[in-house]
């Protein structure tokens, strides 16, 4: 099972987006998805189609361990996917874990609880770098970071790096960081091409070849509780999604095949 972290605490990049619509790309591609919204906002939920304001059960009940993650999850009709849903109540998690044994696991342990049950599982963070982040990258085995490529992005991206690495050093020593999306893009900027120029100079083949462009659609569809295949399967930013999830499940192959021969 793929555990994707989908993460940077910088906000407006781009990540609740990613997450929503690379959950419904992957579904389309026959993978069972399961997205974890891990943001007390709960934009990925309302993304999704989900009624976050009459919730009765939520990931905030699985992290403080009321409940066990097939509880909480319900279907994305609209995307494909299933998802265990987020609100407000999740800001709440952080304050109630801090005094808990094995506060960083809560999210790992819950995972590894449904077994084989899904191929692909995506973690939406909140844009800090908090508990439920760490508790996130703890549970995942690969990390995400979308970015806009500007010079703050670069900025933030340095910190993150460094929470990354000592995710690694202290709870989970197979974290790796998969890839940076560059999402937002607009290739008539000068200087979102020299960020681009720069990233790809100091991570080489950790920068996805898909970049997701600056598009209407992915800003339009949220707003009808659907993921931008739903909305406008022609659009770029579904195309971009689409192949965004196929580069994924192509990077996933070639590692299968190195490992198992």
């Amino acid at each position: 099972m793929k555990i994707l972290a989908i993460t940077n605490q910088k906000g407006g990049v781009g990540k609740t987006t990613t997450c929503v619509n690379l959950a419904a790309s992957m579904a389309s591609l026959g993978k069972r998805v399961l997205l974890i919204d891990l943001d007390p906002q709960g934009n990925a939920s309302t993304g999704s189609g989900i009624d976050k304001a009459h919730l009765k059960l939520s990931i905030y009940h699985v992290l403080i361990g009321e409940k066990s993650l097939t509880d909480v999850v319900v279907k994305s009709e609209k995307g494909g996917f299933d998802i265990a849903p987020s609100n407000r109540e999740l800001a709440g998690a952080e304050v109630e874990l801090v005094n808990e044994l094995a506060r960083e696991n809560r999210l790992k342990t819950a995972i590894a609880k449904l077994g084989d049950a899904y191929d692909v599982v995506l973690l939406d963070c909140p844009p800090a770098l908090n508990l439920v982040t760490v508790n996130a990258l703890t549970a995942a085995n690969a990390v995400m970071i979308p970015m806009q490529c500007e010079y703050y992005a670069l900025e933030g991206l340095s910190d993150l790096v460094n929470t990354i690495k000592k995710v690694r050093a202290h709870l989970n020593p197979t974290l790796e960081i998969e890839g940076l999306l560059r999402t937002l893009f607009d290739n008539r900027n000068m200087l979102a091409q020299q960020v681009s120029a720069q990233l790809i100079s100091h991570f080489g083949d950790k920068v996805y070849k898909t970049v997701i462009p600056r598009n209407i659609r992915l800003a339009e569809a949220p707003s009808y509780g659907v993921p931008v295949l739903n909305y406008d399967k022609s659009s770029k930013g579904a195309v971009a999604y689409m192949e965004l999830a196929q580069e994924i499940t192509d990077k996933e192959n070639i590692r299968k095949e190195k490992t198992y021969g």
